[in-house]
């Protein structure tokens, strides 16, 4: 009887088997580099080397929006960032005008792994490692500012303003689209402001920290407006000065510094600091309103967009 050599087998088999191997090191290998590239390096600031935690992976090469607009949110205010995605944060067109919407965060702790997925999802979140506190409210804003600076120097303007506010996107664009100044700062103007000396008090800032007897004028940080120029030049400054909590008092401090002052957008008010009461056409017409929940946002949107063809007196 005949019989076949095992040998032969053997080493096609040992082959085949080293093939196996081989693939799987690198399927391996592949895998890793991959997920390498899509988790960003914690770049630092220029502010005591905060590293951004996470920011957006989109820059504004290709699409230059005429607006940003920077919310200071907290890490729990999931609830309201989708709010705000889904009315006056969302993308808006007035013309050849667009507006984009990015939210401020501090560190997450126990959040941030929700943080991590929202951010994937939305690409809209500009995090810094830091404590989310009143107190960190300044660093957050030049976080923002440093990365608009950095990623989208090609806006037209910046609008920094916070979460419980109701904004009317396309109505300041409109108002923006109209200003031919250079430098343009604006937003709820504060003269003659003093400096809280009380220790027990929040907005309490010690002589180190301003001796001056009078603020220079200043926009309120409900909701300010500076062409992207001067808030990159605010930016470039703004590492040398030591930071006051204050935030739209440091960035008034910041602009006064440049030799630029506030200026008011509209021969009315159109800026409001106090919760306005709602009807469409006094919406229609302003610019902010504070002190807005995230259910009445929805709600006023809808009504806004609803009633977009009446007119108003």
């Amino acid at each position: 009887m005949f019989l076949k050599p095992q040998c032969g087998n053997r080493f096609l088999k040992g082959g085949i088997l080293l093939l196996l191997i081989l693939c799987l090191i690198l399927m391996l290998l592949w895998s890793r580099d991959r997920s390498r590239s899509s988790v960003q390096p914690r770049s630092p600031s220029q502010f005591n080397d905060t590293p951004f935690q996470k920011q957006p992976v989109r820059r504004c090469d290709n699409s230059s929006p005429f607006l940003v607009l920077l919310v200071t949110s907290s890490p729990d205010q999931f609830e309201t960032r989708s709010a705000i995605r889904q009315t006056w944060g969302s993308e808006r067109r007035v013309g050849e005008a667009r507006s984009v919407t990015y939210f401020l965060l501090g560190h997450g702790r126990e959040r941030q792994e929700l943080i991590r997925r929202e951010g994937a999802v939305h690409q809209d979140i500009i995090q810094g490692d830091f404590e989310d506190t009143y107190h960190n409210l300044t660093l957050k804003v030049l976080l923002g500012l440093e990365w608009l600076c950095r990623s989208c120097p090609s806006a037209s303007f910046v609008m920094k303003t916070d979460s419980d506010m109701f904004v009317n996107t396309e109505y300041l664009m409109e108002l923006l689209s109209q200003d031919t100044r250079s430098n343009v700062y604006t937003g709820l103007i504060v003269k003659g402001a003093r400096p809280f000396r009380q220790t027990s008090s929040k907005w309490y800032v010690s002589k180190e920290e301003y001796p001056g007897d009078v603020y220079p004028p200043y926009c309120s940080g409900i909701g300010y407006v500076l062409s992207t120029e001067l808030a990159c030049r605010v930016w470039n400054i703004s590492g040398r000065a030591p930071l006051l909590k204050l935030e739209d008092v440091y960035v008034g401090l910041r602009v006064a510094e440049l030799k630029v002052e506030p200026v008011e957008i509209h021969t009315r008010p159109v800026f409001f600091g106090n919760r306005v009461a709602f009807s469409t056409c006094s919406y229609r017409h302003l610019v902010t309103s504070h002190g807005v929940r995230s259910s009445e946002l929805q709600k006023y949107w809808r009504e806004l967009q609803d009633s977009a063809a009446e007119k108003c007196p």
